[in-house]
């Protein structure tokens, strides 16, 4: 892999205007794992009004000495570079911001500030990773090759000047791939100070959660939570349902039920929405649980559950519209569908209730149910079904209202009073209009109407009944390559 010719372009400027200049952060341990960085940075010790004498087209509108450097790249990955000064920072009496941003003189000094070993390289462009090229003072290739997340020095000091790295921990261990851990004393420091999280703004900690949700082991990433001491300080409600033991629907206890749902959903590549509803489909079962062993019962807990869904989202500071489809999805989640036994009308009042752009999700959530309940098949005869009678319920049905004309026109037109002619020119118009579309413009259709007019009663019998043939083949036959498309019959 070789460092972009962007990038490359920027240290190099920053040189010859002569300043020292480095790739540093997360890019580069991407780069050197063999992964294509989602976007580079690099560090200099240029001052930020230095670095944009030598790029005009950049801009500075932050107090942490960014400067966002535009390229003329088309790879959005690479029409910006940010570019930091070296800075050191003053103490965190917050554990979240630092009182203050001060320059710092050295590559040294900057690096020294870093979260995590694995973050704290950097690298001169122009050469290749197995070249000294890269400058590790922490030993962040050693815990790179062997999989480990490592505080730069003291896990407290690192924690206690932003309380949120504990999080980012996790989600590092979650995100980096199949076995990488957390090192045991940065372990031991996030389970000694897992309450200083308390002090971190709620949309912080809700955009790491959602980084952590976003990977395909999200499941390791939340269960990590837990054991660390974290998730009690995110989603309390999630961590109640450990051990709390179901019925005999299920084989699993809440907790693991709700983490093995998400985990299908994340697998599957679900969205969003889907994923945080499988996650907290269940969360009230803990709750409204009565009784015990293989026939308690949890009555009511999709009903609470979208109640504490809401309260668990806004204190997280989702956005509105997101609040409301996860409640809904999570309120909806239990609905009842046996292929003899629920009528059309009732599925029609489930597609009102929960929209019909929010359908597929629904029952996306309810695949991710049944995994989670230990059952070997997500979407069964009946599932299929439903999706079937879905579609065939929200699909506009063949009739006269799909005309550009009505009675009353037609009436108009005439000059006739009401009555079966009416009718029976409108189903010979729809018929013509399902054989060839675009002969629905109302200036057609009364020309067909003033020839309509002239035939008498017989003749337009026949015509009508026709027409309703030909309308009743077509509904038999789009009803059954909906059937095929899910191959139910």
């Amino acid at each position: 892999m070789e460092i972009p010719k962007e990038v490359k372009s920027v240290t190099e400027k920053l040189k010859k205007a002569g300043f020292e200049a480095y790739i540093v952060g997360g890019c580069v341990r991407d780069f050197l794992r063999g992964v294509e960085p989602k976007d580079w940075d690099a560090t200099t010790n240029a001052k930020p009004e230095e670095i944009r004498k030598v790029f005009p087209k950049s801009f500075y509108e932050n107090k942490f000495l960014t400067v966002t450097v535009q390229t003329a790249s088309k790879d959005e990955k690479l029409k910006e570079v940010e570019v930091t000064t070296y800075r050191s920072e003053g103490g965190y009496t917050d554990k979240r911001h630092p009182d203050e941003v001060m320059f710092a003189k050295t590559l040294e000094e900057d690096l020294t500030r870093r979260d995590f070993t694995i973050n704290a390289m950097a690298l001169t462009p122009g050469v290749k990773a197995s070249t000294p090229g890269v400058v590790d003072l922490f030993g962040g290739q050693k815990d790179l090759a062997a999989k480990i997340i490592r505080t730069v020095g003291v896990p407290e000091e690192r924690f206690g000047e932003d309380a949120l790295r504990m999080m980012r921990a996790v989600r590092f261990a979650a995100t980096l791939g199949e076995k990488w851990k957390i090192e045991s004393k940065t372990e031991e420091a996030i389970k000694k100070n897992a309450p200083w999280l308390q002090a971190i703004s709620k949309e912080r900690i809700r955009d790491e959660f959602m980084k952590i949700i976003a990977s395909e082991r999200a499941v390791d990433g939340i269960d990590l939570l837990r054991k660390l001491g974290l998730l009690k300080h995110i989603i309390p409600e999630l961590e109640e349902g450990y051990g709390v033991p179901q019925n005999k629907h299920h084989i699993y206890d809440c907790y693991k039920h709700s983490l093995l749902s998400m985990d299908y959903a994340a697998k599957k590549g679900f969205n969003d929405h889907v994923k945080i509803a499988a996650l907290l489909h269940d969360i009230a079962k803990p709750k409204v649980k009565r009784g015990e062993g293989p026939d308690s019962t949890f009555y009511n807990h999709e009903v609470v559950g979208a109640r504490m869904t809401v309260a668990i989202l806004n204190r997280l500071k989702f956005a509105k519209k997101d609040i409301e489809k996860i409640a809904k999805l999570v309120r909806y989640h239990l609905f009842y569908y046996n292929v003899d036994e629920v009528t059309e009308s009732s599925v029609r009042r489930l597609v009102r209730q929960v929209g019909p752009e929010s359908m597929e999700e629904l029952l996306q959530v309810r695949m991710a149910d049944r995994i989670g309940s230990g059952v070997p098949k997500a979407e069964p005869y009946k599932l299929r079904h439903l999706k079937y009678v879905i579609e065939k319920v929200s699909r506009d049905p063949i009739s006269a209202k799909m005309l550009k004309i009505n009675g009353d026109d037609i009436m108009r037109h005439l000059n006739i009073s009401p009555g079966p002619k009416i009718g029976q020119i409108l189903d010979i118009l729809l018929g013509h209009v399902i054989n060839d579309p675009e002969k629905n413009q109302k200036e057609l259709l009364a020309k067909e109407v003033d020839m309509l007019g002239r035939l008498d009663e017989k003749e337009l019998k026949v015509f009508s009944q026709k027409a309703q043939e030909e309308r009743e083949n077509l509904e038999v036959k789009e009803d059954k390559m909906t059937k095929n498309k899910y191959w139910v019959t």
